[in-house]
């Protein structure tokens, strides 16, 4: 146990876990999508949706689209900059889902010519959880330098990343895949102890199999 388990996160109340986790997930989404957006359509669930009014709950994840950490003071404005900013945004309440975590919330951005679901859920003490992301599970906090690379499901792909972060002299942490067929598209989630370069995502979307990649630092 550390000082953080013991006070929480430094942030703007009443909640860590419906605010400074919603917080969180708000901007979680905004970096894995990765480009300007011009909607987001969030679904509240279980005690998220119940909390919502009352914690900020929907606030918050306002605010994290927007791009504030948990103790931004601008939190509470995020509404009102939403609304001068020329992104719409939409709101759906779900109140029973058991499947679910208690504190899930589906965050859905929309660029010009796609869009990227992303669901995650508030684990208590700020902390946060991305569990799926367009239909590809996932685990994955946000807690270490992230890349997400969505790629065809393909012999060599991994071994290319892999060798490619050992040059430039980065450790991996932990790295899991998610597939939906085999041969389908694939998606890759490696996070590292050291911050990658720059350069990561050029250098690695020039591989033919590799679609997308998303970098998340911290």
């Amino acid at each position: 146990m550390n000082l953080f388990d013991i006070i929480g996160p430094v942030m703007i109340g009443p909640s860590s876990s419906h605010t400074a986790g919603a917080a969180r997930l708000g901007k979680l989404a905004r970096n894995i999508f990765g480009e300007e957006f011009y909607k987001a359509d969030i679904t509240l669930y279980n005690s998220f949706s119940k909390t919502a009014k009352g914690h900020g709950t929907d606030k918050a994840i306002v605010a994290g689209i927007l791009g504030m950490e948990a103790d931004d003071e601008n939190l509470k404005n995020a509404f009102e900059l939403i609304k001068k900013s020329s992104i719409e945004v939409n709101f759906d309440f779900q109140d029973s889902n058991r499947e679910l975590h208690p504190n899930t919330a589906m965050i859905k951005l929309y660029e010009k010519e796609k869009s990227m679901s992303i669901t995650g859920c508030s684990l208590g003490g700020g902390r946060v959880m991305i569990q799926d992301i367009d239909g590809f599970k996932t685990e994955f906090t946000g807690e270490f330098n992230t890349i997400i690379s969505i790629q065809r499901d393909k012999p060599g792909i991994v071994a290319y990343v892999a060798s490619y972060l050992a040059q430039e002299n980065i450790n991996i942490a932990q790295m899991k895949l998610s597939r939906k067929s085999k041969g389908d598209t694939a998606l890759m989630i490696i996070e590292t102890d050291e911050i990658p370069p720059k350069s990561l995502k050029t250098d690695l979307e020039k591989h033919e199999g590799i679609y997308k990649i998303v970098l998340s630092t911290i």
